[in-house]
Parts: structure tokens; C-alpha cells; sequence
């Protein structure tokens, strides 16, 4: 069996997969059989083993955007590599559209990270975070640092560099000061002034061609536009009358757009700023518009928003647009299917939900079925392998959401088990997942493809604080409580024994005829089970901290 110590961790919100028999050093964990707590595992781990068995990574399962009822998020991409970047907590994922498996992430921000944007060459990212901080980190040979500045006294909502890479600016939250700064990507500094706003600004865009302007728009309903280097203030408009969530410019620097929580989406002049026309409001949102992205050849845009649609525009030459075409995503209509970002990417239309779900349309075939990809947003706790089907596993995340993920494809779906939130243990065989939460009961609920069938639950009268399951007689599962453990035989309890230990992990064998469990301590318990009985046989004292985890091998050895 394997057992696992409690050592520092991040906040995992992402499953990775590595192939044991590849020989190449890792600093990922192999996967352990059958059910693993999530939050016990650390993020860089290595292993004592010869050359010959060092796993190499094989995937990478990664995190849902970060995403807040209300707001928009802002996405980006790089073109030439076809990757996509978007946040979750202090770590940048950067995501391959070609192969949504092959992923890299950035984690090195000691906040909560807002925005992250490829420079125009495609060598440099920078990424800020709730703090006002902006880090500039290369693209190649381990994200090595190159600056990091403290732009704002607030959170940054956007950021964005100029066409020649040697400018970022970036809009947000000022807390009573300056709510837009452009600066020197080099040295930091200010390249202009930026007056005009009152309120926290949730959107910048700098013009991709000369000459250089910059336009923002924020919670005061503005949409102001300046012109430089060194930037100064040209004009102002009020035309919104809520607010303005997302102003970009079009490709080639003729016209820049802006949509708000009015519905409305303006198109203005890319060179004076002067308003040219509105998108029509025939066909238009039905709800707050939270994000825009241009087609690469500056005639079309897409648009996303609250009524949990996305739509395609075109773009005529007088600055008005006309709808070409509703995307309806994926969804049962709830409110987690609000659609709050969106990014046109050579011929991909990326399109994300307020749950994480993020549709890949084809701007070349609009009827085509879009491919869905998601993962979790709150941290994982706890994996499960499919016993009929090894390719096929399940994590759970601590806010109830399960994905089902396989090996090869990656997203297979969710299960949605919010009704049980917050899930604390979690496991599962085929046709049954097995949990526990904070209210001292544990649940057997039947599911079939991502369909879950009724749930019944036993109390075992003490919160539990891990569970197991025999994998041969699944009805028989071992939960182990702060004190003690108990045996349950379906929802019937067998017995609950007290122990003079604290239980912090437990493990049943296959068979169910022993149990092993980790202490507060350090130590591990060897009992043998018969019937409702547990005989101590041995205690093991390697271990130096807490015990988090135990999985017996496949073969039981």
C-alpha cells in the first residue's frame, strides 16, 4: 500500500496524468489507484525510484476559468501557437486549441490573478493580480521573470501591450487614485496621463496601429479615448447608460467597439474616437453583454452575454453591425450557462460560461456542433478510477461539482452534485458514487453516463473524515471519523468503534478483510476485519507528520 504524509500544497484545481513507464524525471506525481484526496497531494513531489521507472507527464487536466456572476472575463490568445490563456486563482493556464490536453501553468503571482495577455511577438506574457501588481514572464525555458511592477493601487481587470511590445497599459480598480496606467514594459515607467473616470475601469484596449491611441471604458459608463505616446486625454462619451464592460479595438486599427450591461454594443472611429454606429438592435442581447472579440480581417465580431448566447455580427463600413448569427451553447438553462467571455482566434470561436464551460465553435462552419471542454474552479478533492473501465475517472471538487474525465480525449462531462456541497471525502465504483460532507452523513448515489439517480444517506453520527470502499464487495465501506471509524454494509451501519487515536486517512483492502489507517501522529494501524470486528495487528512509525492519504497497490501486495 501507499501512504502519504500532510506536506505544504497550492490549491490544486487541475488532474494530471503521467505514463510510470517512460523514463524521464518529473516533479508530477504518478497517479495512485482507486480514490485520492486531492488536497493532500503537494504539487511538486519526486520519487526515490531508479531512472528506469520515472514517470513522464502524459496530461494535463486542467482548471476552468475563474468566473463571478456579474462580470465579464476577459481571455486572450496567441494566434501564431494557437494557445489561449485565461486564469483561476494565482496560476495562468495556457491552453492549446489544437489539443486541449497539452497545457502549461504559470503560478508563481502571490495573489489571486485577473488577466493575462501574450505580447504582440508572442515571446512575452503578462499576467496581473487583485494586489495592482503586473509580472512580464518569457513564453519559453520556464517562464523566467523579466519584471514585475506594481501598476495599481487596486486590482488590474485588464491589461493590454501595444503593437511595437514596448508599452503595456492597464485598467481597474485605483481605490481613489489613478484607475489607468500605461508604462514602460522595461523599466515601468508612466508613459502618460489618464484622467477622465471616476469609477473602477473594467476594460482597456490600445489601437494596433499608428497612430497609437488607447481607449478604456469602466463603471461610470464612459468611454473615454487618448491619444500619444505620452498619452493625454482627446474626448469622452456617455453613450451607455450602464456599465461598460469591454472595449476593443478591430485588427487593423480603423474602428474599436464597446458593449455594456445595457445591451448595447457602439462602434467608434479608430483614429479621432468619434462614435460611428450602433450593432442592431434587432436580433440583439437580451441581457448585459460582458465581452467582444473581432475576426482577424477586422469585419466581423462576436459578442456574449448574460441571456446565455453568444452571437456573430458583421461589421459594415459605416460602423454598424448586423446579426449573422445566434451560437447557442451547450446548457440546460440555468444560471451557470450566462455567457461571460469570449475570444475569435484564427478560426476558432471561444466562447465561456458563468460555470467554466468553455465552447469551441468553428468561425468557418457557424451550424457545426461546438466542442466543449471544461474542468474544475473550486479545488479538487479527491479522484476516483473506474474499475471496469481504466481509462475513465472521476474528480471531485469541493463546491460538488464531479467531472468525468478519460484518458486520450480529457472533458467527458459533469455531474452535478451541488445539492451535497460542500463535499469533504468522495469515492466511487461503477454505477455508484459514495460521499461525504460536513453534516455527519454519508451518501450512495447510483449514476449512469452524467445522470444521477436518487440519493439515500446513513448518519454515522461524527463528521466523517475520510472513506473507503472494498473494491470487491462495494457495498462494505470503511469511514473513518476524528475518533474512530465506522463499517457500513450499504446503509446499514455495522458498527462504530472508538479508537485512542485521531483518524486523519483510512484504506480498506479489496477483499474487506483488513483496514489500515493513519494517524494524527504519524502512525499507521494494521487491523484485521471480521464481520462487524477490527483486530489491531501491527502499527507502522516511519512517518514524521500527519497521515493524509493510504491506497493499497492494484495486486494487493
Amino acid at each position: 500500500f501507499i501512504s502519504h504524509k500532510n506536506e505544504p500544497s497550492a490549491n490544486l484545481k487541475r488532474v494530471t496524468l503521467v505514463d510510470p513507464t517512460t523514463p524521464l524525471v518529473s516533479k508530477t506525481p504518478p497517479p495512485l489507484p482507486h480514490s485520492i484526496p486531492f488536497h493532500a497531494i503537494p504539487q511538486f513531489h519526486s520519487f526515490h525510484s531508479s531512472p528506469s521507472t520515472m514517470p513522464q507527464l502524459a496530461e494535463t487536466y486542467a482548471s476552468a476559468p475563474s468566473t463571478e456572476r456579474g462580470r465579464g472575463i476577459l481571455i486572450s490568445g496567441d494566434a501564431k501557437s494557437d494557445t489561449i490563456l485565461y486564469t483561476n486563482g494565482r496560476s495562468v493556464i495556457l491552453r492549446s486549441l489544437a489539443n486541449p490536453q497539452n497545457v502549461s501553468v504559470y503560478d508563481e503571482h502571490a495573489y489571486p490573478v485577473t488577466v493575462a495577455r501574450y505580447s504582440p511577438n508572442g515571446e512575452w506574457i503578462a499576467s496581473a493580480d487583485v494586489s495592482g501588481a503586473v509580472r512580464i514572464w518569457g513564453t519559453h525555458n520556464g517562464f523566467v521573470l523579466k519584471n514585475e511592477f506594481k501598476v495599481l493601487s487596486g486590482r488590474v481587470d485588464d491589461l493590454m501591450w501595444s503593437p511595437d511590445c514596448l508599452r503595456i497599459v492597464a485598467a481597474g480598480d485605483g481605490k481613489g487614485k489613478s484607475f489607468v496606467r500605461a508604462f514602460m514594459w522595461d523599466s515601468g515607467n508612466t508613459a502618460g496621463d489618464f484622467d477622465g473616470h471616476s469609477r473602477r475601469v473594467l476594460s482597456c484596449a490600445f489601437k494596433p496601429t499608428r497612430p497609437f491611441c488607447i481607449a478604456t471604458c469602466g463603471e461610470d459608463f464612459l468611454v473615454n479615448f487618448y491619444e500619444g505616446p505620452p498619452f493625454k486625454f482627446r474626448l469622452s462619451h456617455r453613450e451607455h447608460s450602464n456599465f461598460v464592460n469591454c472595449v476593443r479595438f478591430s485588427p487593423d486599427g480603423s474602428k474599436f467597439i464597446t458593449v455594456s450591461s445595457d445591451k448595447k454594443g457602439i462602434l467608434y472611429d479608430g483614429k479621432t474616437g468619434e462614435k460611428l454606429g450602433e450593432l442592431s438592435p434587432e436580433g440583439g442581447h437580451q441581457g448585459s453583454i460582458y465581452a467582444v472579440s473581432w475576426s482577424p480581417d477586422s469585419k466581423q465580431v462576436l459578442t456574449v452575454s448574460a441571456d446565455k448566447s453568444g452571437k456573430v455580427w458583421e461589421i459594415t463600413e459605416d460602423g454598424n453591425g448586423k446579426l449573422k448569427k445566434t451560437l447557442t451553447c451547450p446548457g440546460s438553462g440555468v444560471i451557470d450557462d450566462m455567457q461571460v467571455g469570449c475570444l475569435w482566434q484564427n478560426d476558432h470561436l471561444v466562447i465561456v460560461s458563468l460555470g467554466g464551460l468553455i465552447n469551441i465553435f468553428s468561425a468557418s462552419d457557424l451550424d457545426k456542433a461546438p466542442l466543449s471542454i471544461s474542468g474544475h474552479i473550486k479545488n479538487v478533492s479527491a479522484l476516483s478510477l473506474l474499475n471496469t473501465n481504466q481509462k475513465t475517472l472521476l474528480s471531485c471538487s469541493y463546491d460538488g461539482v464531479i467531472i468525468k474525465w478519460q484518458q486520450g480525449k480529457g472533458y467527458c462531462g459533469k455531474i452535478n452534485m451541488k445539492n451535497h456541497a460542500p463535499i469533504k471525502c468522495f469515492s466511487a465504483v461503477d454505477g455508484e458514487i459514495i460521499l461525504a460532507g460536513f453534516d455527519n452523513k454519508v451518501w450512495r448515489v447510483p449514476f449512469d453516463g452524467d445522470q444521477c439517480g436518487t440519493a439515500e444517506h446513513v448518519d454515522v453520527g461524527s463528521q466523517p473524515q475520510d472513506l473507503s470502499i472494498a473494491l470487491n464487495s462495494p457495498e462494505l465501506v470503511l469511514v473513518a471519523t476524528d475518533s474512530g471509524v465506522v463499517l457500513l454494509n450499504g446503509l446499514k451501519l455495522l458498527s462504530s468503534i472508538k479508537l485512542g487515536f485521531s483518524v486523519t486517512a483510512s484504506a480498506i483492502s479489496p477483499n474487506g478483510d483488513e483496514a489500515i489507517l493513519g494517524a494524527q501522529n504519524g502512525k499507521l494501524h494494521i487491523y484485521s476485519i471480521a464481520g462487524d470486528t477490527l483486530t489491531e495487528e501491527a502499527v507502522l512509525e516511519k512517518h514524521r507528520g500527519a497521515i493524509t492519504v493510504i491506497r493499497y497497490s492494484p495486486d494487493v501486495s
